[in-house]
């Protein structure tokens, strides 16, 4: 039977936009079809139509690699790899059952991630540091960092003395405070105190010692005396020089950057430029965190689009001088081609950094569709740039840089359709109207945007940082035109420019806009309240927050609304915090614990960096050295006592002669010493302990107690019987009040904040 119904010569502009789009953003949910699978089959249908299932290949890949993160020891490498073949092959003859198909899909790509994580644990394999030492080191210069106070270098190690060439480490990282010139790729020796790489200072706090592996860094530390070139130097090999010279130019660019603009305003310069962050004053990164601005010293999406588009515009520009060129080439490929490969230099002059490569790798793929003809959908170009991220380095998946920059940019894609719903033409309206629209649109898309990438960091910002900053909005409203419209593109020219000398003018404005963004960022920061420190997110309401983000930003199809479950859940759980009554430094050498008052009070000598872990992990605002952290707790030579939140007495001796007493008197006894076989504290945690765990966290309850260890995990203990509050006995009613005790020689440590673009 012949179809009556007539084609409308033109289809509507709304509709012609909702076709248009990837994926439109207020798909509706229709409740009629809410009888579960005309629903489910409608919604997996679109999500088909839409090609969204590629975007969950990254997703399960990423899975398997936070499962080999939590398996005990080291994994067989055969299992996961043979897993993952077998169900690919599974995959190629289920090609034909869609729905077995993609479920045996992401199955391979499960055992896919793990077994990456499983190879690369074993590339980067090095030994690292069991104990301190003091030795000559001789080592090439890898890298080297300007700070305010010195150099750190990252050096090669050729010899170490007094260290078994088992035991020695590949690379080690050291601070040199006085000394020769020194450039990468020389040889160097000298003695050198150092430490074994530092776990963290609390479980589920910054492990540098993780991230020290997979850099092949094995000890850290300093250089004490004199540091001497060695002349007969062996020839490095070819990786190290090219390191080398690459770091090298880096590092000179950064000063020529740094003394043409002088100033907290020129380390922040060089660090826009090359990556060096080493020259920006400690005050100045808190003045840009609290402004809720700190990304923009991170080289990702911004400058990765501005250094790009350059190439791609000049040499496109150029060629079209030439008609019969502009008429015979494809100027277009000729020049994408020329971005792509810009755009990979600077990549690896900048450092590489995991924001960096994932925009590397978008600016790739979308330079890549227009040699092949062919649009760049942007969810499909995030999820091979996460493939390609997590295949390389699967550790960045436990990092902040990955989970920041990736979640800030799948957000404000998956925003894109809303925003394009609310353009106007602007037809009919008069030149008022007209200019307020050209003015508003971009502010509106900024603050959109800014505020999409705030909401969607804002629990791995709190998670690893322990700090929201609630006007990142008016921080970036404010800093992000000045930043893109005068710093960037005299970044670039100032780039261009360097190999001639004649940058200097260049750097000088870049280094003037710098400046009005640091005054801005210093003004948002006065403000009240403009940084909030919180107590740290749970694992569990971490990754249930994670999956309400990747539910809602990869599918097309009503199906995102079911992301208001695992959102819904984890935001319960994160307004219920965990927190400890107890924590006990990795060695011992100090203890926070929770007074009668319900704040911390700090006991022995903990470094201010682990003070500041901890405090920052209850949610406390106060800095290591404030007077009120020692004021409950009463000390002597040989130990402190304090009354604990729940009414026990707990003491940290640091004396063998206290345990007697302390062992007889108090509830819990904490010491790096080993405690007594008849010491008939209810809990006891001593040195053995501590050798065993590492940094722990304690939680009482009525009936248990609740240790969580670095390297033992978490164990639940009964009381073996019900504690009561004690007293101080009579011998020691005269301890005094705690003072502040010098810290402990501890290696500094800090801890790399990815921020997303």
């Amino acid at each position: 039977m012949e179809d009556n119904r007539e084609m409308p010569d033109r289809i509507p502009r709304r509709g012609a936009r909702a076709v248009a789009l990837p994926r439109p953003w207020a798909y509706p949910i229709e409740w009629r079809l809410l009888d579960g699978r005309g629903w489910l089959s409608k919604s997996i249908a679109h999500e088909i139509d839409q090609r969204r299932l590629f975007p969950w290949i990254p997703v399960f890949f990423g899975v398997g690699i936070a499962l080999f993160f939590q398996a005990d020891g080291q994994p067989a490498l055969w299992a996961p790899l043979g897993a993952a073949l077998f169900c690919a092959a599974a995959a190629i003859a289920l090609r034909r059952k869609p729905a077995a198909f993609c479920a045996v899909i992401a199955i391979t790509a499960l055992f896919a991630g793990f077994s990456a994580a499983a190879i690369r644990m074993r590339n980067v394999a090095s030994p690292a540091l069991a104990r301190i030492v003091v030795t000559p080191v001789t080592g090439f210069i890898e890298a080297i960092e300007d700070r305010q106070e010195g150099k750190r270098l990252l050096l090669h190690v050729v010899e170490m003395r007094d260290v078994p060439d088992a035991e020695r480490p590949e690379r080690v990282r050291v601070s040199v405070r006085l000394g020769i010139e020194l450039s990468p790729g020389q040889l160097i020796t000298g003695t050198a105190r150092l430490l074994p790489p530092p776990q963290p200072a609390w479980p589920g706090g910054y492990d540098f010692a993780r991230d020290a592996y997979f850099k092949g860094i094995g000890a850290v530390g300093s250089m004490v005396g004199q540091v001497r070139s060695d002349a007969a130097s062996p020839a490095p090999t070819w990786a190290l020089r090219l390191a080398a010279y690459v770091d090298g130019a880096r590092n000179a660019l950064t000063e020529r950057i740094a003394t043409s603009i002088g100033g907290a305003a020129g380390g922040v310069s060089a660090a826009l430029v090359t990556g060096k962050r080493g020259l920006i004053p400690e005050q100045t990164n808190e003045i840009l965190r609290g402004a809720g601005i700190y990304h923009i010293v991170s080289i990702s999406g911004l400058h990765m689009v501005l250094a790009a588009g350059t190439f791609f515009w000049l040499v496109r520009a150029l060629l079209a001088l030439a008609p019969s060129l502009a008429l015979l080439l494809p100027v277009k490929k000729i020049a994408a081609v020329a971005a792509m490969i810009g755009a990979t230099i600077y990549c690896v002059f900048s450092g590489s950094d995991v924001a960096t490569e994932r925009s590397l790798i978008m600016t790739l793929v979308m330079f890549g569709a227009v040699l092949a003809d062919r649009p760049a959908l942007s969810i499909r170009n995030l999820s091979i740039s996460a493939l390609v991220v997590l295949a390389r380095e699967p550790e960045a998946l436990l990092g902040p840089s990955f989970q920041m920059s990736f979640s800030a940019v799948a957000a404000m894609m998956a925003l894109v359709p809303l925003m394009h719903l609310k353009e106007s033409d602007g037809r009919g309206s008069g030149i008022v109207a007209r200019v307020a629209s050209w003015v508003s649109r971009p502010a509106l898309g900024l603050a959109t945007t800014t505020l999409v990438a705030s909401i969607a960091t804002a629990p791995f910002a709190a998670y690893h940082f322990q700090s929201l900053n609630p006007y990142g909005l008016v921080g970036n409203a404010l800093a992000l035109p000045l930043v893109s419209l005068v710093v960037m593109p005299s970044a670039v020219l100032g780039v261009l420019a360097y190999p001639f000398g004649l940058d200097r003018p260049i750097w000088q404005i870049m280094g003037f806009a710098v400046s009005q963004v640091l005054d801005v960022s210093a003004w948002v920061g006065s403000f009240s309240g403009s940084t909030v420190i919180v107590p740290a997110l749970g694992s569990a309401s971490l990754v249930l927050l994670t999956v309400g983000l990747i539910v809602m930003t990869v599918p097309a199809s009503s199906l995102r609304w079911l992301a208001i479950v695992p959102a819904g859940v984890g935001l319960a759980f994160a307004a219920t915090p965990h927190r400890y009554d107890l924590f006990i430094d990795r060695d011992g050498a100090g203890a926070a614990i929770r007074g009668r008052n319900g704040r911390l009070t700090l006991v022995g000598r903990p470094s201010d960096f682990v003070a500041e872990q901890w405090l920052r992990a209850d949610g406390d605002a106060r800095s290591a050295d404030d007077a009120s952290l020692r004021q409950d707790a009463r000390c002597d030579k040989a130990g402190c006592v304090v009354a604990a939140d729940s009414g026990r007495w707990i003491a940290f001796v640091q004396e063998v002669s206290a345990f007697e007493e302390d062992c007889r008197r108090a509830a819990v006894v904490v010491s790096q010493l080993q405690a007594p076989p008849g010491c008939k504290a209810r809990f006891v945690w001593d040195g053995r302990a501590l050798k065993e765990s590492g940094a722990t966290t304690i939680r009482f309850t009525p009936d248990a107690i609740e240790v969580r260890s670095v390297r033992t995990g978490t164990q639940i203990r009964s009381w073996s019987n019900k504690a009561h509050p004690l007293e101080p006995s009579p011998a020691r009613e005269g301890l005094r009040r705690a003072q502040p005790i010098p810290e402990q020689d501890l290696p500094e440590e800090d801890v790399s904040s990815g921020e997303p673009d």
